[in-house]
């Protein structure tokens, strides 16, 4: 079996934010000990809610931010702490495309310069000329090339994000990570530009981290599955795997949630968590979901301590998946009853 194409063994990146005057500081722990591997050609959906830690981890993936610790993989070789040069060389192989498209996009530069941009950073001079091959890749994102000098003001949402994915193909790179990339667009144009990034894929064999927030989109497009919480990864599988047979409490509160298009839907089945996310810089002991864990308040005194003392680890982090299993096949009234810790 060949190895990873993107390997990542226990990433953690901690921000120190000051408490205030003589009072020193707190760090906050936005991805603490996260580990999963990118084979080639395929796709990890890395989902959660806000504040979770996906988008950092996104940025250390891209090295936009330096790890607190952890190793960052590319073909076996260590790219966590790479600076200068061999940076910029790594950025040749992994490239991102952002959330907003307004906003990662210059006001002042044409589109036909954004997408050059990268090319030009590195040094790359195409033999077909620059302008031939900026044309080339707007047409391969459904872009018209002669719109090449227009600014991107001028484009409508879909469109500024298919000029954001040209440029991230600009380099031809073996890794695009993409950070809720069509959570701002409108839904008829979502699924063209995922349909796009899939025939991308399709072509090139190219691999992608796709980060969202949207659970339908990543049940469509995602080979794996890799859910966050609270800066640790509650449960990583294949997609028929978290989507068919999630496993971990926080999972199948998240799967119970995803709306469904027909109104006469039954929504009794929903697992309504309550409390509050604790603060990153203050996470619970032990299991970080245990504070707001529906299956928790059901469990021995012995297994409720053991979520309080000793932090769990594997593919499904949680201590006791066979009682959430029990806890989900329980009737909707009897469930939502014991939701609270």
């Amino acid at each position: 079996m060949s190895a990873p194409l993107l390997s990542v063994q226990d990433l953690t990146k901690h921000f120190a934010v000051s408490k205030g005057f003589l009072r020193g500081h707190s760090h906050v722990k936005a991805v603490d000990g996260v580990s999963f591997t990118l084979e080639r050609g395929s796709t990890l959906g890395l989902v959660g809610e806000s504040g979770c830690g996906k988008s950092t981890t996104g940025r250390l993936l891209m090295r936009l931010l330096t790890p607190t610790s952890g190793r960052i993989e590319l073909d076996g070789a260590d790219v966590s702490t790479l600076r200068g040069k061999e940076l910029q060389e790594f950025r040749r192989r992994v490239q991102m495309v952002f959330q907003n498209p307004s906003s990662s996009l210059n006001p002042r530069q044409s589109v036909g310069a954004a997408i050059a941009a990268p090319m030009q950073a590195q040094g790359i001079k195409p033999k077909e000329g620059m302008k031939n091959r900026v044309a080339s890749l707007m047409d391969r994102v459904g872009l018209r090339p002669e719109h090449y000098n227009r600014f991107p003001h001028e484009f409508s949402g879909g469109q500024k994000q298919r000029v954001g994915i040209a440029r991230a193909l600009a380099l031809e790179p073996d890794v695009v990570i993409c950070d809720e990339p069509v959570s701002a667009l409108d839904v008829s144009v979502q699924a063209q530009v995922i349909n796009l990034l899939q025939d991308i894929q399709a072509d090139t064999g190219i691999s992608y981290v796709f980060i969202a927030h949207d659970l339908s989109v990543v049940k469509h497009f995602a080979n794996d599955v890799a859910v966050m919480y609270l800066g640790k990864i509650m449960e990583l599988g294949t997609r028929d795997q978290v989507f068919g047979d999630p496993r971990h409490p926080y999972t199948r509160s998240l799967l119970s949630s995803v709306p469904s298009p027909d109104p006469n839907a039954d929504r009794s089945g929903r697992i309504r968590l309550t409390g509050d996310l604790p603060h990153p810089s203050n996470p619970p002991s032990g299991c970080v979901f245990r504070t707001r864990c529906p299956v928790r308040p059901l469990l021995s005194e012995e297994k409720q301590r053991m979520c309080v003392e000793r932090v769990p680890s594997g593919a499904v982090a949680c201590h006791h998946p066979s009682d959430a299993a029990a806890f989900a096949a329980r009737a909707p009234e009897e469930r939502n009853s014991h939701a609270h810790p």
